[in-house]
């Protein structure tokens, strides 16, 4: 058989001479190949920060546009979730049959059909379902990047590497955050028309073509994962990825390891997620419990309706918009700290660190909004409340964003076995868009009928909680193969 062109880290790129001198030339070649792939595939993170964030800075525009009262408004930006939830939920079993490539291609085209739905939607309707394609596409990403970087990362780098999904999620939301902001101040307001007749809110959704277009192009220029190349049969393309990109130091034993692991398994089908825990494998209900957690300590209530919620106790629209990217730059600045620790302490201790200053903030948090005044749109913090309501919000960023934002997607894209990795982690993310959607959409129903004092203080259990789950249940599973992790889930 010859090598395909994709057998390289780039399709034009002729395999790499083995080195059989871990330290060598090739050796290096590899970490920077390793490094491009694992980059342009976490990417897809990008895509799923900026589309779930994009909407703060229209929010208000779109509900004075189509005249929504906050249960529809609270639908409309979080149907996109639900269509995360199937994306995520059947990326998995496509990725087995495509290959991972051509499905990170897939979800980039879904995602700039989306944009420009969305940013030329004539009704609320349209809206929706334009927002529901755009969550298809994220669905995708987001199961598709942690698995094939997973795959095609070396142990000793993995986690680091995991992280980068994370870091570009963080990036996605600043840049959205920050091009809401532009657009606004461009326009004078998101309300205000900007060009070619559209208001500066409609431009916001628009821009979101541009970073799915780097993603489209870039998958089509890494390298299929090794795992998915063994099983389609095309064994000297695997070879020379595990050689070449990954840095393998013995290639043709992780190639023996990987095609053992394989052939003790069929093609997994969902029952192989049954176990004797309720049905389910144990292993699963732990991702399952992760990615729970990851959104009910409330991060995404923050990114979705940040700026409405500084307007509502007194900042002003473009106060709000530039605490908003405060926010989302101490999102991505703390991102990098899970990427430097994430391998040196592991993944246990960063996330028991992360729900206690998850549930400090919040707590302070949730004291604070205690204080407010008034109702909806029109609530004041006495002093000093609205500062320690900023600085609890901030911590509680700063703590997730160091920990359980990255951390959570390093765990699932290598907790499970390969028997059941594909399935279980679409499984798993599409809890995680689940309770995505219903912390979304509950957020302005429940901030108006019990106040934010109340909503924040739930936020604090479950972040409290979460330290008891990752504490009891959670396996430390660090520095070892993913081939390892197989051999051990059978015993």
């Amino acid at each position: 058989m010859t090598t395909h062109a994709h057998g390289g880290a780039f399709p034009n790129d002729d395999p790499v001479p083995h080195d059989p001198t871990p330290h060598g030339t090739a050796a290096r070649s590899a970490h920077r190949r390793v490094y491009a792939a694992t980059t342009a595939a976490a990417l897809g993170g990008l895509l799923f920060g900026f589309d779930t964030s994009v909407i703060n800075g229209a929010v208000n525009s779109i509900q004075s546009t189509f005249t929504l009262d906050p249960a529809v408004l609270g639908f409309t930006v979080a149907i996109t979730l639900l269509g995360c939830a199937v994306g995520a939920w059947f990326a998995g079993q496509l990725a087995d049959v495509w290959g991972r490539r051509p499905v990170m291609v897939l979800g980039a085209c879904l995602f700039v059909a989306s944009s420009i739905g969305s940013g030329v939607a004539f009704a609320v309707w349209d809206l929706m379902a334009w927002r529901v394609i755009g969550g298809l596409a994220i669905g995708i990403a987001s199961v598709i990047a942690p698995a094939y970087i997973g795959e095609i990362a070396p142990a000793r780098l993995r986690g680091g590497l995991s992280s980068l999904q994370q870091l570009a999620i963080t990036l996605g939301i600043f840049l959205a955050l920050l091009s809401d902001a532009a657009l606004a101040r461009t326009a004078g307001g998101a309300g205000n028309e900007l060009w070619w007749g559209l208001p500066a809110w409609r431009w916001m959704l628009l821009v979101g073509v541009i970073p799915a277009v780097v993603y489209g192009v870039l998958s089509l220029r890494i390298p299929e994962s090794p795992q998915f190349l063994i099983r389609a049969g095309r064994n000297e393309e695997a070879l020379a990825v595990i050689r070449n990109v990954t840095g393998a130091a013995d290639p043709d034993q992780r190639f023996k390891d990987i095609e053992e692991s394989i052939e003790h398994e069929r093609r997994s089908t969902y029952r192989d997620l049954r176990g004797h825990a309720l049905g389910l494998a144990p292993i699963l209900w732990i991702g399952i419990g992760m990615a729970a957690f990851q959104q009910l300590v409330g991060i995404n209530a923050i990114f979705y309706y940040s700026t409405t919620l500084w307007q509502s106790v007194g900042f002003s629209q473009q106060d709000s918009f530039t605490t908003s990217v405060i926010t989302a730059s101490i999102n991505v600045a703390l991102t990098f700290v899970a990427i430097f620790f994430v391998d040196r302490v592991g993944r246990k201790k960063l996330l028991l660190a992360g729900s206690i200053g998850m549930f400090a903030g919040l707590v302070a948090a949730a004291v604070s909004f205690a204080q407010a005044s008034g109702s909806g749109n029109s609530i004041t913090l006495p002093a000093p409340w609205g500062a320690i309501a900023l600085v609890g919000a901030n911590l509680f960023v700063v703590s997730f964003a160091a920990t359980w934002g990255p951390v959570m997607w390093v765990v699932l894209g290598e907790v499970f076995p390969n028997k059941m990795r594909g399935l279980a982690l679409g499984v798993a993310t599409a809890f995680n868009w689940i309770f995505n959607f219903l912390v979304t959409l509950l957020f302005p129903v429940m901030s108006a009928a019990v106040g934010l004092g109340f909503v924040y203080a739930g936020f604090a259990f479950f972040a409290a909680l979460s330290f008891w789950f990752v504490k009891a249940l959670l396996p430390e599973v660090s520095r070892l193969e993913l081939e390892d992790k197989t051999k051990l889930s059978r015993r």
